[in-house]
């Protein structure tokens, strides 16, 4: 058996494993039924927070996915209505990143002066924590879904700018010379000679981007509610529903994984061999 089939049948064992090792060890929830009237009382909300097995997780996803978009006003929407709000966030927080990032990218691996004039502000602000900046946009923005986009934008720049800028300038000299020889513009020389051969550098760049504005917007959207696959988390934990809980946790898994893979996709398709 090849290695091809081998790691997807290793990775199914080992769930396996795992889900039927937490499914053994988990205490059965008690029912309101089985419960007596002092612990419907007194006990019976610690029994629903316990930690609940994989089968009842399985469950919930099941009643979830079967109809993702019921909207039953402000703290009832399906999992499809909350992650299209965090997706339609992190998307655009993300397009507005890369408008900037990439030709402000491609400027300063292009010129030493542009570097030498940039790079003290991206070291300035590249490590601050991009939910510090949420008390200032929601004083400013005063609208807090245009707070979190413009969060999941200032999480998104860095990667995408740091990674074209190196790409630019680590693109190989023959290349950028033959290019002068053949006269052509610094225009086109830019778009046939250099965003070739920065590209999967580039991708790399907007592929970090994207995990971690997919990490930033659950922690924004728990902080400003409303809407979105965070606030999802966080009022199901008000909730004490854990079986919620914990189901988008794997529902945000899933959806991370996908974008990556997307990206992953794009960066095998620029890559190329010298």
């Amino acid at each position: 058996m090849t290695s091809t089939f081998k790691a997807p049948l290793l990775s199914l064992i080992l769930l396996t494993v795992l889900l039927g090792t937490w499914e053994l060890f988990t205490p059965a929830v008690k029912s309101a039924e089985n419960m007596t009237e002092y612990e419907l009382l007194m006990g019976g909300a610690s029994e629903e927070a316990r930690v609940p097995p994989p089968s009842a997780i399985f469950v919930k996803a099941f009643e979830e996915i079967s109809d993702p978009f019921y909207d039953n006003g402000p703290n009832d929407k399906g999992i499809g209505i909350q992650i299209a709000y965090s997706l339609y966030r992190v998307l655009t927080g993300y397009l507005m990143a890369a408008l900037i990032a990439l030709p402000v990218g491609f400027l300063i691996g292009m010129s030493s002066l542009a570097y030498k004039t940039l790079d003290p502000f991206i070291q300035v602000l590249k490590p601050i924590s991009p939910l510090a900046w949420m008390p200032l946009a929601l004083f400013i923005i005063q609208d807090s879904e245009a707070s979190a986009i413009f969060v999941i934008f200032i999480c998104s720049i860095w990667p995408m700018l740091i990674n074209t800028a190196f790409g630019v300038a680590n693109v190989r000299n023959d290349w950028v010379n033959v290019a002068r020889t053949h006269e052509l513009g610094n225009l086109r020389t830019a778009l046939t000679v250099i965003l070739p051969a920065a590209a999967p550098t580039i991708i790399t760049g907007m592929r970090i981007s994207i995990g971690i504005a997919w990490l930033v917007i659950v922690a924004a959207e728990m902080l400003v509610g409303g809407t979105g696959i965070g606030y999802y988390v966080w009022n199901e934990w008000n909730n004490l529903d854990l079986t919620s809980v914990i189901f988008s946790i794997m529902v945000i898994g899933v959806v991370g994984m996908l974008l990556d893979r997307f990206f992953a996709s794009v960066q095998s398709a620029v890559e190329y061999q010298e």
